[in-house]
């Protein structure tokens, strides 16, 4: 279970350890244990991806068909601020995502596998005195140049932790898919 996790990112060839009687996966959707709403939705995307792009197990909406279930819990994904400013404020975030899963194979009622804090870390940029001229702010007001060096650009700031967040729903996703199919 080093592999996973860590969190690492590494993925390399290994044995498939998975039943070769094993055809079909049920994903259940993982509990949330975040502030975070709605994230356990988005992950099960990223999870049914990572499975489908194995082409190994053929995944199924329904658990009575499936062969395997993979289930688990968020257990975090909040950002936090990892650099700030002379002023005080947030310069860089750190977004730690951190999840549990466990895979069960249906047929015989037996956990195949369990994989215990997989994480990714990813870092996003704070853009302070960046003006996007379609921001809200600008496009309401008549600004001078004084008013728009005190502006920050939150549609960069948006764009970036959503990067972020991609980026290490990918890389858990991945790593879960690792472990599973590895037996780590």
């Amino acid at each position: 279970m080093g592999l996973a996790g860590a969190g690492c990112g590494y993925t390399f060839s290994a044995a498939d350890t998975l039943p070769p009687s094993a055809h079909t996966i049920y994903v259940a959707r993982f509990t949330n244990a975040t502030t975070v709403t709605g994230i356990q939705d988005v992950f099960m995307r990223y999870m049914k991806d990572e499975i489908a792009r194995h082409a190994r197990l053929e995944l199924v909406d329904d658990p009575a068909q499936a062969d395997l279930e993979l289930s688990g819990t968020i257990m975090g994904a909040e950002p936090y601020p990892a650099a700030l400013n002379a002023v005080g404020e947030p310069t860089i975030y750190n977004l730690s995502m951190a999840v549990n899963a466990t895979l069960t194979d249906r047929k015989a009622n037996k956990v195949l596998w369990r994989g215990t804090n997989i994480t990714s870390q990813q870092q996003y940029a704070m853009v302070p005195q960046a003006v996007l001229v379609t921001s809200p702010q600008f496009l309401r007001h008549n600004f001078r140049s004084n008013d728009i060096a005190q502006l920050t650009d939150s549609q960069t700031q948006i764009t970036q932790a959503g990067v972020a967040r991609d980026e290490a729903m990918t890389q858990v996703a991945q790593n879960v898919y690792a472990g599973m199919a590895s037996g780590f």
